[in-house]
């Protein structure tokens, strides 16, 4: 499989920088406006799909999460906690040292009312 960079530049973008080479992350708008996740929420959404896009699926320790987004853990728990009271996420507990599950839960059923409430139909 072709790295975005190389999918790229094949499509007549060229990429200069080797660092955007390395690729990059989508957060769908809908959660970025959603006015009720924190700043940190958002982020780390998108640090978890960010992992799982690398490889479909992934298990991040909360140290190594906090250490990608330059936050303490405590932030990150907090954020987390968010994603999940929200219904952005679900977390599976593993036991003592082990990592966590994070499932990413479908929004296609907020997105639709959030459209409704717009008055666009779907």
């Amino acid at each position: 499989m072709d790295s975005i960079g190389n999918i790229l530049e094949k499509n007549t973008i060229v990429v200069q920088d080797a660092a955007l080479k390395t690729g990059f992350i989508q957060l769908p708008n809908f959660i970025l406006t959603d006015k009720k996740l924190s700043a940190y929420a958002k982020l780390s959404y998108a640090l978890l799909l960010s992992y799982a896009w690398q490889k479909d699926s992934c298990f991040p320790g909360q140290e190594r999460m906090s250490n990608d987004l330059g936050v303490s853990r405590q932030y990150l728990s907090k954020a987390l906690k968010e994603l999940q009271d929200s219904n952005y996420i679900s977390v599976e507990r593993r036991g003592l040292n082990k990592t966590n599950v994070y499932t990413i839960l479908s929004i296609q059923a907020r997105w639709e009312k959030h459209k409704k409430k717009l008055g666009k139909t779907p």
